[in-house]
């Protein structure tokens, strides 16, 4: 069998760097199609298989994984946190583009990560469109706080006039959002299985699956963890330090938190366990953070298993 050789790629606006490799002399290239061109020309010259470890940085990624699955090259997306992790467990403070993709090659010659599975193009656009809602939901919500403190006549004639267009840009990206539902079968049937949960409506089940694509595929208590709704123990020897949670996906979180709110004022099987959870002198936001873990679960279940029916 042939060994696979791992490559780390640090991503960057404008550039690509590429990790030492005594058969590929060059190491930089650019970040647009005739950089990747190069690059795929390139990494053909190995005589094992490439598997490429780079990191997410908020964009900057997609045309390299769109270009590398389409060319059937193994591709591994990391979390930051995680590699920035490793290389300070190895002594290694300073941080260089090139420093970076030779972290990112041992991380993979040293863990084989799974390849990260191409995002089908239907899938790709719900999560742009919905992370899109997001950031306009987040505008108005801020321009709503601040149209409260507006005294000048022009300066709130000015506010009202930008509510006015970033709720019309809500309403034609939810319009969209419908329309491509409408035209793609699987979707559409996940919105309907999450939105058969009593408290997740239609904008929580558009969040939770772009945000979320891997729902119905995960195991037991990898959906919470995703979510970032796992409870971390703080303990050393005989003190036990309070639990919280971290990390994960925030729009995942947002859409959960929004979701158990309500079931946890309606829901028939989640609210018993509210009011026992605060019963028992848990904080509100415990209680809720225990509901936001079971409608996570709950949501992966329903997505796993078509054939299973909720009874609420």
């Amino acid at each position: 069998m042939n060994t696979i050789t791992y490559l780390g790629l640090d991503i960057a606006k404008r550039t690509l760097d590429l990790s030492p490799h005594p058969a590929l002399p060059k190491r930089n290239y650019s970040n647009d199609p005739t950089g990747l061109r190069l690059l795929l020309a390139t990494l053909q010259r190995l005589p094992n298989p490439v598997h490429i470890i780079c990191e997410a940085t908020g964009g900057y990624e997609h045309l390299l994984l769109k270009t590398l699955h389409q060319a059937q090259v193994n591709v591994t997306l990391l979390n930051p946190r995680h590699v920035r992790d490793f290389a300070r467990a190895k002594g290694l403070l300073a941080k260089t583009d090139r420093l970076d993709a030779a972290v990112l090659a041992e991380y993979g010659q040293m863990f084989h990560p799974a390849p990260t599975p191409p995002a089908s193009p239907a899938q790709q656009r719900l999560a742009a469109l919905v992370t899109r809602r997001q950031e306009l939901v987040t505008l108005h919500t801020q321009e709503q706080h601040r149209a409260e403190h507006h005294h000048d006549r022009f300066v709130q004639r000015q506010a009202r006039s930008l509510l006015r267009i970033l709720a019309g840009h809500l309403t034609k990206l939810e319009t969209e959002i419908k329309a491509l539902l409408q035209n793609q079968t699987r979707l559409r049937t996940q919105v309907e299985r999450l939105t058969s949960i009593q408290g997740v409506g239609a904008r929580t089940a558009w969040q939770l699956l772009a945000a979320l694509p891997e729902l119905g595929t995960l195991a037991r208590g990898q959906t919470a963890a995703l979510a970032g709704l796992a409870p971390y123990n703080h303990d050393s020897g005989p003190q036990r330090g309070q639990r919280h949670i971290a990390h994960g996906r925030p729009l995942a979180r947002t859409a959960l938190y929004m979701a158990a709110l309500v079931a946890a004022r309606y829901n028939p099987v989640l609210r018993p366990l509210y009011q026992r959870l605060r019963a028992a002198g848990k904080p509100a936001k415990v209680a809720l953070v225990a509901l936001m873990r079971k409608l996570a679960e709950l949501a992966n279940l329903l997505l796993k298993n078509p054939q299973l029916a909720i009874t609420q």
